[in-house]
């Protein structure tokens, strides 16, 4: 806490007095307000007061467990995660103890700085100061676990070895010890640590501690993903003996369910079922063309239960990881794919709920139970679907009336309900790369979107707010599953958008689900529907679990928990807890330390899922490289889907690879970076390359140890937008004195690295996440 330069004359300040002194202290806990005004006995009480009704009135907000500071402020100096980058290559952060009413702060350019630049997920020492357009935050020290190790490729030379990151925006290369390199050979994959000690000049020594693979194994992609981002993997041996020794499940304290014609529908590669279905006619006459749907999870907490060795490594690591070769599992594989599988024919233990919908797809009511069930089916996606569309086969041939039917016309009932309640309908083209027998890249496919699939989502998505309802109701805590409402300052910046391509949106209109639905069907069958859904993606919040409800804007629900996917998310194990305690199911429900504990369960895997995802995503950017490096040279068609100081980001149509075209390799003149139209402009002429366009680009560097994927541009840039201003030199170029410089930003602006790169080198650049 910053010490305010004058002491107030002793005395309840008013409420203008107290925000002033928070305003200067940054932050501070009822105790510390009291001490500084010289408070006692009714005074304290009178502040207390005068705290609740200054957080009611919005201008008081909470600051950690017991701070307090102005809404909407950032102390002087603070502790930040970086959370997003925006379309334009911004990059934001968050205080880490912030509260639901702190803003998020623009992190801003220091090359003074040495090291890699910041990237998502870091954590940063920053200074914050308002600036013209919000906060804006300086860093001071990056604050990273493990900064000294460095994940690497061995590069071998007659005189040395050396380790170069594998890390597009590490500059970490190190000198190996020759007494460490006899054993290494060129392309091995190693984690190095860097010596300490001073070092003037030249590269920085390093110490090998692991030799991971080989830089040319089909399977590089997912190891370096793993070792980069942490991934825990692997399991104790006390957590094997845990999960091995594990009995069949009994109907002792079950419901037996086992008549119940239960089914699982899943990927066709799925190895585990934790979910299964059945739906029938409601035969109650007070319900007339309503449904009974039926959703059966696997009984997770029978297994995993609370302070045992298998407890404390499935917290850890928050959630399995899933690569296009493997998948690092929550739980090991006795239980992921065993007990806690509901396989086809077997008994098993599983947490249901039976819930009754009307007509209009209204649920009316539910109820959970703890029971035994034996799975009747069990069929992938393609084939639940290709038997409704009238192609059965002896697996669905059997079940179409008893099962499949009802399953159908029991969701197109529900999918009345989900219209009325308008969640937000971005559509995402997902890819899938298909791996070959040697391990290699056999394709990179679209995924289908089915309407088995929509089924079996919107009937995970009720089961989810059954849990909810049931633990509000029952007064027990819980770990929601909560989505944000976009930022004032997201949809200021999607209005500004949206009024280049004629698609008005008043700034000062709320963005509803609603709302936003009705641009993407306006624009669905235009030109601009990629781009208009991309950046009505992008204007969204991220989701994360909290143990403070808000709703989950995206669902447009307002009340939502994750219950469905015990096996993979430590999230709903919890949750599964918390309905046997609230429920009396049974004594391995919710603890008392558990529910004193939710508020870091829930940071801790809002973390795990977070680095999950990263590490997935680097993984599928390293595999699609590898799938291109042969195809260097090639043109393709893409989109462009990022605009940034430094260059076009571009997704080609093909495979969904993201890669980038530096502002270097333009054209003959400055382009200068308009951030409220999304686009580079250049100065001689107003030509522009916008976000969305489609285009043709030649590949000309693919690097599948980092991931990056360079291109050239081979389309030309579009006609300068007659509504905007001038060009600012003029069509004969910078003054006329002599040629332009070759993709250059504007004098007196930020100046891209050196070549036109990024920080990390021309190899290895890709979109960042964007969300």
């Amino acid at each position: 806490m910053t010490k305010p330069t004058q002491r107030p004359p002793a005395g309840l300040p008013d409420k203008d007095t107290l925000l002033a002194f928070l305003r200067e202290a940054g932050s501070a806990e009822k105790t510390d307000i009291a001490r500084h005004f010289g408070l006692k006995g009714g005074d304290r009480r009178a502040l207390r007061e005068m705290i609740r009704e200054l957080e009611e009135e919005g201008k008081l907000g909470k600051r950690g467990r017991k701070g307090f500071a102005e809404a909407g402020a950032l102390p002087p100096v603070g502790v930040a995660d970086v959370i997003e980058r925006d379309g334009d290559g911004e990059l934001y952060v968050r205080l880490v103890e912030a509260s639901a009413d702190a803003p998020r702060a623009l992190l801003m350019p220091d090359k003074g700085k040495p090291g890699p630049a910041p990237g998502l997920g870091d954590r940063l020492l920053v200074k914050f100061q308002r600036g013209g357009d919000g906060w804006e935050a300086r860093l001071i020290k990056k604050l990273d676990v493990g900064t000294n190790r460095v994940l690497g490729v061995i590069r071998k030379s007659a005189r040395e070895t050396r380790v170069e990151p594998v890390d597009r925006r590490s500059k970490d290369v190190l000198l190996v010890p020759q007494a460490q390199s006899g054993d290494l050979r060129d392309g091995d994959l190693v984690l190095a640590a860097i010596e300490k000690g001073e070092q003037r000049y030249g590269p920085k020594r390093g110490k090998i501690l692991e030799h991971i693979g080989k830089e040319d194994d089909p399977r590089a992609a997912s190891l370096i993903a793993i070792h980069a981002h942490g991934v825990p993997t692997g399991f104790s041996e006390a957590v094997e003996r845990e999960a091995e020794d594990q009995a069949l499940p009994t109907l002792k304290g079950r419901e037996d369910l086992r008549e119940v014609p239960f089914i699982t529908i899943d990927p066709a590669d799925a190895r585990d079922h934790d979910d299964a279905v059945y739906a029938a006619r409601d035969e109650d006459p007070k319900n007339p063309n309503g449904w009974i749907v039926w959703v059966a999870i696997a009984d997770v907490a029978a297994y995993v239960r609370p302070g045992t060795h298998l407890d404390r490594e499935a917290r850890d690591k928050g959630n399995s990881t899933y690569f296009p070769d493997r998948v690092e599992p929550m739980l090991p594989e006795v239980l992921s794919n065993g007990l806690c599988s509901l396989k086809e024919g077997e008994n098993r233990a599983c947490l249901a709920v039976r819930m009754v919908f009307d007509k209009d797809g209204r649920k009316t009511g539910h109820k959970f139970v703890r029971g035994l069930m034996r799975s009747h089916a069990k069929l992938s996606y393609e084939q639940a679907q290709s038997a409704i569309d009238g192609q059965v086969d002896d697996a669905t041939g059997p079940i179409m009336e008893a099962i499949l039917y009802p399953l159908w016309n029991a969701y197109h009932a529900m999918l009345k309900g989900r219209l009325k309640r308008s969640p937000l309908q971005i559509e995402s083209a997902e890819r899938r790369i298909r791996m070959a027998p040697d391990g290699g890249i056999a394709s990179i496919e679209k995924r289908a979107s089915l309407e088995a699939h929509r089924l079996i989502e919107e009937m995970m998505i009720q089961a989810n707010v059954c849990a909810a309802e049931t633990l509000e109701q029952k007064k027990t805590p819980l770990i929601y599953r909560i989505h944000d409402t976009p930022s004032q300052e997201k949809i200021f910046n999607l209005a500004d958008f949206l009024s280049t391509i004629g698609k008005p949106w008043n700034k000062g209109e709320p963005g509803t689900t609603k709302r936003f639905n009705k641009l993407l069907d306006e624009t669905r069958d235009t030109e601009h529907a990629d781009v208009v859904n991309e950046v009505v993606l992008r204007s969204q919040m991220q989701a994360i679990y909290s143990p403070e409800n808000i709703g989950h804007f995206g669902l447009n629900l307002d009340r939502y928990a994750h219950f469905t996917s015990p096996i993979r998310r430590y999230s709903d194990l919890i949750v599964h807890r918390g309905l046997i305690r609230a429920l009396n199911l049974g004594k391995d429900g919710l603890t008392d330390r558990e529910i004193a504990e939710l508020p870091a369960i829930a940071e801790g895997v809002t973390m795990t899922e977070r680095r999950s995802m990263a590490a997935e995503r680097d993984a599928m950017d390293r595999y699609i490289a590898a799938f291109l490096e042969d195809r260097v040279g090639a043109t393709f068609t893409g989109r462009i889907t990022g605009v940034t100081r430094f260059g076009l980001f571009i997704r080609l149509d093909e495979t969904g690879a993201d890669g980038l075209v530096p502002v270097s390799t333009l054209g003959s003149e400055y382009f200068s970076h308009d951030d409220r139209a999304h686009a580079l402009v250049g100065e001689r002429t107003g030509k522009r390359f916008t976000l969305g366009r489609k285009v043709e680009v030649k590949l000309m560097e693919a690097t599948p140890v980092t991931g990056g994927l360079v291109f050239e541009m081979l389309s030309e840039p579009e006609p300068r937008d007659p509504n905007a201003p001038a060009p600012r030199y003029g069509i004969r170029g910078r003054g006329g004195d002599g040629p332009p410089m070759r993709g250059k930003t504007r004098p007196g602006g930020p100046k891209p690295p050196k070549g036109g790169r990024p920080s990390g080198g021309l190899k290895g650049v890709r979109k960042g996440k964007r969300k």
